[in-house]
């Protein structure tokens, strides 16, 4: 009797979360070293200072910590995370905190800042959705929202959230970093508009990339066509049940 081979399928999520573990690990290392020797105060563009690799190693200590958070939260509220948001979690936290701060794209890329930002509002944006369509699903809550309420929820949600991030930043500026960029590579300080126009362009499009994603499930709702269904939080029970009959 021959034995049926099961094909073995790739978690890529964990295996995405994996590799964004190590490159956050090498790269906090790789920022503690330089701290040590790196120079503080004005330097020749394009030379890091004590300040740029304190902000590195604060920023990858912070995205090994996020990088847990999610699978943390559902555990202790008992639902699961698609693999497909996770994924877009995930990559995101590369991009924002390995190539942002780590290879200085946020220097290197023109608008490579105002991108992620556009991205994490529709990333927020689809929490949001999420987070209703888990509560419409909970037995012990009594929900029932219009596909409007639903939709303008999400939006605020995500730019509520961008708000908080840029109070982060400004705290985080208190202590001599630079996440506002409110002063040039070369250390240069902005002055007057140029100095605040990296925070509202940042609540800007955090409120364009929610407000684009909120259209879309509003409409996804509307319609019913279930757009938002590969980013929808699903309890656990619901998820095993369905693992089961898979597996029938």
């Amino acid at each position: 009797m021959e034995k049926v081979r099961k094909k073995r399928k790739w978690n890529w999520a964990q295996i995405l979360a994996i590799f964004v573990l190590i490159t956050l690990l090498i790269s906090m290392v790789y920022a503690v070293v330089n701290l040590i020797s790196a120079p503080s105060g004005n330097v020749p563009e394009g030379e890091q200072t004590k300040a740029d690799y304190s902000l590195m190693l604060m920023q990858c200590v912070l995205g090994v910590v996020v990088l847990f958070l999610p699978s943390l939260i559902s555990r202790k509220m008992k639902f699961v995370i698609p693999n497909a948001m996770y994924i877009v979690f995930i990559v995101f936290l590369y991009c924002a905190i390995y190539l942002g701060e780590v290879q200085s794209f946020y220097y290197l890329i023109p608008n490579w800042d105002t991108i992620l930002h556009t991205f994490s509002g529709a990333m927020l944006g689809g929490l949001g959705f999420s987070i209703v369509s888990l509560l419409n699903n909970n037995e012990r809550v009594t929900l029932s929202m219009s596909p409007i309420f639903v939709a303008l929820f999400a939006c605020s949600f995500a730019v509520l959230l961008g708000v908080f991030w840029e109070f982060y930043e400004f705290a985080a500026d208190s202590f001599g970093m630079n996440m506002q960029k409110t002063m040039l590579e070369d250390g240069t300080m902005l002055q007057g508009h140029a100095a605040v126009a990296d925070t509202m362009g940042d609540l800007f499009v955090d409120f364009l990339g929610a407000f684009v994603i909120s259209i879309v499930g509003y409409f996804s709702i509307r319609k019913n066509k279930k757009w938002m269904q590969n980013f929808e939080f699903k309890k656990v029970d619901e998820e095993e049940n369905k693992s089961v009959a898979k597996n029938k």
